[in-house]
């Protein structure tokens, strides 16, 4: 029966050698083997498919309308969200971190930033300080 090695989803496998052995291992004088695992976790925009565009320029907000988008403030607070569809948002002024539910960790979106979050996506949404967005409601499909 033959044995199978997966890699984590979030990692991969890299073989490491190892001076410490001085006798011969599978034919190698000088060396043995070992299998180190490695874990390389991906950016959460990438786990979450949440699509951030940095620093965006005053002609993709024009050809989004994002002038016409809806406004939400708020001040410092912490909220949890989640979504029921996709939503288009422009950071106008602030910033807040995103973690996703389950995670440690968190993405941070700026003023400047334009973030599509997925539908069903669920996170905790911390603002620091005074905080404004426009935001959009985007159809199944609608890739703006």
């Amino acid at each position: 029966m033959a044995s199978v090695i997966m890699a984590p989803a979030l990692g991969f496998f890299s073989m490491k050698r190892s001076s410490r052995g001085s006798g011969t291992s599978n034919g190698i004088t000088g060396a043995s083997h070992g299998v180190k695992a490695m874990r390389v976790d991906k950016p959460l925009e990438e786990l979450y498919n949440v699509r951030v565009e940095r620093k965006v320029s005053p002609e993709r907000l024009a050809e989004l309308g994002v002038s016409r988008w809806s406004v939400w403030k708020t001040g410092k607070c912490k909220l949890p969200w989640d979504w029921q569809v996709d939503q288009l948002v422009y950071i106008e002024e602030g910033e807040v971190r995103v973690v996703p539910e389950g995670s440690e960790r968190f993405m941070q979106i700026v003023a400047g930033d334009l973030v599509r979050y997925p539908k069903w996506f669920e996170a905790d949404l911390f603002f620091n300080g005074p905080y404004q967005e426009r935001y959009s409601f985007r159809a199944y499909g609608d890739d703006s």
